[in-house]
């Protein structure tokens, strides 16, 4: 009676121990990327009126915008959250919107290529897996309204990820010029972006759920190994035992499996091996008749197609270089209607046959319309070949 108090004790013991670790369990949300590549293409609109830091919104006569992905952005993050980027970007001042100070008469290109160091928040904020906001500073080059500009450069932005890979880039980015001959401009961009070559790690808070985990293992252990009970051992040794005949199992069937697909192959073979002894199917020149030989060929065919009814074969018939590519087209329609009609009235089944008109396109030799050759030569391109489709 005690030995069974006792046992039912440590089991109870070690099932809390089990369960307390199985619900704090490491899951997909305690880690997180912290250094990565980062591709990006999408949007972007331009404010380079006088008041665009003053008037943020005024999209309506101040930003310029083309409606197709005009922004591309590749960059390196690193775990300490530093990231280093280059970003090119292409748009259109359009006639009508205020630009500096005047109004402008017609349209104006504007093309843009910056450097950022950025600066990951969740550093300081804390990881949160799926939402990334961040600050930048960078240099970058501009040439806008016929004119170009070098600009000192600040961003805030932030991108929510909807996997480890893919998510979305929302930012703004304020360039002031460097000359002060043009003015200062804002550039609101939203873009797809991809991750790639990345690491995870785990969060702080993973961390110290892997920590407490840890320590229940090692408590869990601890009973196990101090109250080594005969029951537990049995318990073992079953599990080991009904491992060992499902393993035992596996391999019997996988045994089973392998010498099955020997025998395939084996079978496949021995077809393929008969099929290639035959001899060739030759017709007659400009002759779509079947001879006495290519007839014997054919029996011969028929028979391992008999012998072998899972069999599908492929039947493709050719013509030498003779005569016009149209006329030697329909030869060969001709020469394989006459290869497979022979079949047909022999009892073989039409499913069995898959039938191909090649003419003079597949020439077995250099026997084309610029080169003389005898008439031995010739003849090897005038056949039907046969090949395994499907077995």
């Amino acid at each position: 009676m005690i030995l069974k108090k006792r046992l039912l004790l440590v089991l109870l013991c070690i099932t809390s121990h089990t369960v307390f670790t199985q619900n704090t369990a490491l899951s997909k949300k305690d880690s997180t990327v912290v250094s990565s590549w980062i591709a990006g293409i999408g949007f972007h609109a331009i404010d380079d009126s006088e008041d665009a830091f003053r008037k943020l919104f005024d999209i309506k006569d101040a930003w310029n915008a083309v409606p197709y992905p005009s922004r591309l952005s590749i960059g390196r993050y690193f775990k300490n959250g530093i990231g280093l980027e280059a970003i090119l970007a292409y748009n259109k001042y359009k006639k009508g919107k205020e630009v500096g100070i005047t109004i402008l008469e017609e349209n104006k290109n504007y093309f843009s290529i910056d450097s950022r160091l950025s600066y990951d928040l969740n550093k300081i904020i804390g990881e949160t897996g799926w939402f990334d906001p961040y600050v930048g500073v960078g240099l970058g080059y501009t040439h806008a309204n016929d004119g170009s500009r070098g600009t000192y450069n600040g961003v805030i932005g932030f991108r929510t990820w909807f996997s480890d890979r893919v998510g979305l880039d929302f930012n703004s980015s304020g360039k002031w010029r460097m000359n002060n001959n043009t003015t200062n401009h804002l550039q609101h961009a939203i873009g797809v972006v991809y991750r790639f070559k990345a690491e995870k790690d785990l969060t702080k808070k993973g961390k110290k759920k892997l920590d407490l985990i840890n320590e229940l293992e090692k408590e869990n252990t601890r009973i196990k190994d101090s109250l080594a009970f005969v029951a537990e051992v049995e318990q073992k040794n079953k599990e080991l035992e009904e491992k060992f005949a499902q393993v035992k199992e596996k391999e019997r069937l996988a045994q089973l499996e392998k010498e099955k697909q020997e025998a395939l192959i084996k079978k496949e073979n021995t077809i393929k091996k008969a099929i290639d002894a035959l001899d060739k199917i030759n017709f007659n020149f400009d002759s779509s008749n079947l001879n006495t030989l290519s007839k014997n060929t054919l029996s011969e065919l028929i028979t391992i197609l008999n012998d072998y009814p899972e069999l599908i074969i492929e039947i493709s018939s050719h013509t030498d270089s003779r005569g016009s590519a149209v006329y030697n087209q329909k030869l060969s329609e001709q020469r394989l209607k006459s290869t497979i009609k022979y079949l047909l009235e022999k009892q073989v089944s039409e499913d069995k046959i898959i039938g191909k008109a090649h003419g003079e396109e597949k020439l077995l030799n250099e026997c084309d319309d610029n080169t003389k050759c005898s008439e031995a030569k010739h003849k090897e391109n005038r056949r039907s070949e046969i090949k395994i489709v499907k077995f």
